[in-house]
């Protein structure tokens, strides 16, 4: 067989960030597996990496619907603090990425060897969308931290899923949230939808978000775009400013009849006591409605 002539390709961004920052979140696992993913259908699950020559590192990319994964995997040939890293893919292919700092901004030029299998502009659009992912990650982290919560629930996933999204049962076991709590509009993917209820102060407000992705009984992702002050939507200015772009990820995993429920949200330093909370007490709610 013909072995095609390895092309270069090289995709760029600027983050608004200092380069510390952009290094760690780029070679830490914890921060590898939540920005490592060139659309909203597959996710990072595992990620380890042994960062110095001759490290290793492996990234497990997955297809949220559980229906494809692959282990990116390569060796490390150079590395230089913040400046530059260099590496070999396990199937003989180079990359290099380099890291330069100004005004507290970073841009990164990543540089890699083409593959046989998908042209040429394929593998650039998916490079660039993961480093374009990646940008996204740093930047509304500088504002945002990531909390995790879970619980595993002796009802299957379907039951789970539905009991979660349905009208009636999501105002009961968000009433910890805000005792009224509940949405109008839709949870199919791209599709607007308003939380509402009202606060200790007696004041209705709320968020105004879409629906990133929703795969039925696997994975629901909100992004929050804006808020709800006084009958209105606010979807620009100050009022939002460290809120707009966050995101909340429900996954949904099949243990052969019960389910666990893996919640992943962002939050503001605000907000986060009030998280810590609340969604484990809104879960444990949760679990009692599929459980009965």
């Amino acid at each position: 067989m013909e072995t095609l002539e390895k092309k270069s390709i090289t995709v760029e961004t600027t983050i608004k960030a200092p380069v510390e920052k952009v290094w760690s979140y780029w070679t830490n696992p914890e921060h590898i597996t939540r920005w490592c993913q060139a659309s909203d259908d597959w996710h990072a699950p595992y990620s380890e990496n042994d960062l110095k020559v001759n490290g290793k590192f492996k990234t497990t990319m997955a297809a949220r619907d559980g229906s494809a994964s692959f282990d990116f995997e390569g060796i490390y040939t150079q590395v230089q603090l913040n400046k530059l890293i260099a590496y070999i893919i396990l199937d003989g292919r180079k990359v290099t990425i380099a890291f330069s700092e100004n005004d507290d901004q970073t841009k990164i030029v990543e540089t890699f060897e083409t593959e046989n299998e998908n042209s040429a502009e394929v593998q650039r659009d998916g490079w660039q969308a993961i480093l374009d992912n990646f940008r996204k990650y740093v930047e509304s982290s500088v504002v945002m931290e990531k909390l995790h919560f879970e619980i595993e629930i002796n009802a299957p996933a379907e039951k789970v899923y539905h009991k979660m999204l349905d009208k009636d049962t999501y105002k009961q076991w968000t009433s910890v949230f805000a005792p009224d709590s509940h949405f109008t509009g839709s949870w199919e993917k791209g599709s607007k939808i308003i939380f509402l209820g009202t606060d200790e102060n007696g004041e209705t407000g709320g968020m105004v978000s879409r629906i990133k992705d929703n795969i039925p009984n696997k994975f629901v992702s909100i992004e929050h775009q804006g808020m709800v002050q006084d009958g209105k939507e606010i979807t620009s200015g100050k009022a939002i400013e460290g809120w707009a772009g966050a995101h909340e990820n429900y996954t949904f995993i099949d243990l052969k009849g019960r389910t666990l429920l893996c919640i992943d949200t962002d939050s503001t330093r605000e907000l986060k006591d009030l998280f810590l909370t609340t969604w484990p007490l809104a879960l444990e709610k949760l679990k009692e409605l599929c459980e009965e």
